[in-house]
């Protein structure tokens, strides 16, 4: 029997968990029987029950010593977490069989629930063939456990001249329908959150979301706005999504500066303070911030980042960027147009 279809059953099943899960990987779970599926469990959100456990708890029948659990990623057995061992409850319900698709990158984990199920008598296999696609799909948690920092995907869309921008700095519609839908489904769509800067949301007023396909998920939108220029009117934070936006400021604003503040975090919006160096953003601290679940935020694993120039400049200094997705287009004539937006000061 090829597991292979199975572990990309349990993929399908966790990307259901994506932008809900914060710091958690995104994880599905099937049980086979007799080579059908006989049930399923993601981990639906933070804080909620890990795939296994989902499945097992509505499972309500007897477990047959010949069923086989798939998962992407091993089950974990730390104790000190927000939700009990998962290793520890398949071999109480008398689970015999277990493949996964990849081992665990956590420390706490990493082999160790392989091991405990192992000694318990649980045949564990390690689905090779299907172990890349579990590692794309939960880059960002990987990236979490070995670097302590999101995996971070940095876009742009440039001219055949490398123009970026209107001869004035305005916004210049690069990219055609194609690549648009190509960026929302396959960048957008796969990532926790789109970072850009001040600069950029005042130069193209953009509302970062997914549009080009039908989807209930909408990614986190963040703004380094360290000075807190950003005007009300934004789209960013005035938009049905706006409950969906953090703006990152620096500490210590005047108090006229922060006045805003009432309004934004009335509309939804999420204001963080994160501390800066002389330069610009604290990187370090950023990553903590968010990272770190928090007051109704879980954190995030993964970002794509849009912004402009001076953006790209920064993050590339900082040695963050994981993967580049450049597109190449030539501006169509009479392509969108938008108004920069005016700085709160």
């Amino acid at each position: 029997m090829s597991h292979d279809s199975f572990i990309r059953r349990t993929l399908e099943l966790a990307e259901k968990g994506r932008g809900k899960t914060g710091t958690n990987p995104m994880v599905g779970a099937v049980l086979v029987r007799d080579g059908k599926i006989i049930a399923e469990g993601f981990h639906e959100a933070f804080g909620k029950a890990h795939a296994e456990r989902q499945l097992l708890e509505k499972f309500d029948q007897k477990i047959d010593s010949k069923d086989i659990l798939y998962v992407n990623l091993e089950p974990c057995c730390h104790e000190k977490k927000k939700t009990p061992p998962c290793a520890q409850m398949l071999i109480e319900k008398g689970i015999k069989n277990v493949v996964i698709g990849m081992v665990d990158p956590n420390p706490a984990v990493a082999g160790k629930g392989i091991d405990l199920l192992r000694l318990s008598g649980v045949m564990v296999e390690i689905a090779s063939g299907m172990t890349a696609d579990c590692l794309r799909l939960n880059r960002g948690y990987v990236s979490l456990m070995t670097k302590g920092r999101p995996w971070i995907v940095m876009q742009q869309a440039r001219t055949p001249d490398g123009e970026f921008a209107g001869p004035d700095g305005t916004f210049l519609k690069i990219t055609t329908p194609e690549q648009d839908r190509w960026t929302h489904e396959f960048l957008r769509a796969k990532c926790d959150a789109v970072l850009i800067g001040i600069g950029t949301a005042l130069m193209d007023n953009p509302r970062l979301t997914i549009r080009h396909l039908p989807t209930s998920y909408q990614p986190l939108r963040i703004i380094i706005d360290s000075r807190l220029r950003m005007p009300l009117e934004a789209n960013l934070v005035s938009d049905e999504y706006a409950a969906n936006t953090m703006l990152i400021i620096k500490p210590g604003l005047p108090d006229a500066v922060r006045a805003v503040i009432p309004e934004l975090m009335k509309r939804g919006v999420r204001v963080m303070e994160v501390p800066h160096t002389e330069t610009g953003i604290d990187f370090s601290a950023l990553w903590k911030a968010l990272t770190t679940p928090a007051e109704g935020f879980h954190g995030i694993s993964s970002i794509l980042f849009e912004g402009g120039q001076q953006m790209w400049k920064a993050f590339r200094a900082e040695k963050c960027i994981d993967e580049e997705a450049v597109l190449v287009g030539i501006p169509a004539v009479g392509s969108e147009q938008r108004k920069p937006l005016s700085s709160r000061y």
